[in-house]
């Protein structure tokens, strides 16, 4: 059965939600307001099918290939940060490849990840930048989490997502992004403008499913 839609939408908090259809018997949304695609809330996976999914991931801190898709967030991101800037990379995973790539151009970096670093102490601090690398699709709370993640940045600093851009409308069905079970939020270029906006910061897309967000300052 379809779940209910949320009354707002998760991503930009707008009224503007749509029935997006039944997928694999899980209801989505649309907003007509950010672009955003979601799951209807009835239908996210609960914690220990969260962890049994990611446990599946073979992202090794050393793998070339890892860290050329990684590349992708880490140059646009590193062309703007200052010497020796101190970052958090936030859901950082079992193997926190980017973290040690930042490291290595000379920037410190913190780790914070809810099921594999879940230390919260990381959390309490202010950082230059913040990255976010396929992790912003497992929001369920998106609004609220990047709330939390520009509270976090001091004046001028980063917010680094990567997450796959949906595009296509008609491919959402057979979307491969889609049918990952813990991915639960859908964005498109339009949405990290409008949500960067709303907050006041600067918004980036230095290439497809990159965006880089700046909060004001220096």
């Amino acid at each position: 059965m379809q779940s209910l839609l949320p009354a707002r939408c998760p991503v930009c908090r707008a009224e503007r939600l749509a029935d997006f259809g039944l997928f694999d018997g899980k209801g989505y949304w649309r907003c007509d307001a950010c672009g955003a695609r979601g799951m209807n809330p009835g239908h996210y996976p609960d914690a220990a099918t969260e962890r049994a999914e990611y446990d599946r991931h073979e992202n090794a801190v050393d793998d070339p290939g890892y860290r050329r898709f990684l590349d992708r967030l880490a140059s646009p991101l590193l062309a703007r940060l200052a010497p020796g800037a101190r970052g958090l990379d936030y859901g950082c995973g079992p193997g926190p490849a980017l973290a040690a790539m930042l490291r290595e151009a000379g920037h410190a970096v913190a780790l914070f990840d809810p099921f594999y670093a879940p230390d919260p102490t990381p959390l309490a601090d202010s950082y230059d930048f913040i990255t976010c690398t396929e992790v912003a699709e497992h929001f369920h709370r998106p609004a609220e989490e990047f709330d939390r993640l520009g509270a976090m940045l001091r004046p001028g600093g980063w917010l680094a997502v990567m997450t796959c851009f949906q595009t296509d409308d008609a491919r959402f069905g057979g979307w491969h992004y889609r049918k990952d079970p813990t991915h639960v939020v859908f964005y498109r270029a339009e949405t990290f403008a409008t949500l960067a906006a709303a907050r006041g910061w600067f918004c980036e897309v230095p290439c497809k499913d990159v965006a880089l967000l700046r909060v004001p300052g220096p």
